[in-house]
């Protein structure tokens, strides 16, 4: 894949209505999510998600500010009882509240249909982020899109049974 210019993130993008919408947007994936186990929101089907659907789960974590619980759906990869999770928010130029969340509070779970796992999260080391990188890719090509969009390395997250 050709490397893009991080100038050439569409300016959209991080533009407060968009913010809003992505908001809205994930509470109401959550509750549909919630409220079916899983049948409906469990699929990404955007950008290179629209030929080859990808994994959604939700992810708790405790708010850092708040102490509340907060729900995010994720794209994920999962290898065995262990799930991989990345912070690229859309190549935006921070991480996003669930990754600071859980950089002060490893305890996390995260639904996958019906069932709920709880795991401690923790960000991979750099051989580790090196070695997934290629899958994540594979599962999601735009990943490496939103590398390129943004000038920090977006985090790539490992959960793993408590």
């Amino acid at each position: 894949m050709p490397v893009m210019d991080p100038n050439a993130r569409p300016a959209q993008l991080g533009s407060p209505t968009v913010a809003a919408l992505i908001k809205v947007g994930s509470r109401l994936n959550a509750k549909l999510y919630r409220a079916t186990g899983g049948r409906l929101g469990n699929s990404w089907r955007v950008g290179s998600g629209f030929r080859k659907p990808v994994p959604v789960c939700l992810l708790t974590t405790t708010g850092r500010k708040s102490g509340e619980p907060r729900t995010a759906p994720l794209l994920y990869l999962r290898k065995g009882e262990t799930f991989v999770l990345v912070a690229s928010q859309g190549g935006l130029p921070k991480n996003p509240a669930w990754y600071l969340n859980l950089t002060a509070d490893p305890a996390v779970s995260i639904q996958v249909g019906k069932d709920t796992h709880d795991l401690v999260a923790r960000t991979a080391s750099d051989s580790e982020r090196a070695e997934l990188w290629p899958e994540l890719v594979s599962l999601y090509a735009d990943f490496d899109t939103y590398a390129a969009w943004t000038d920090r390395q977006i985090p790539v997250v490992i959960c793993e049974p408590r």
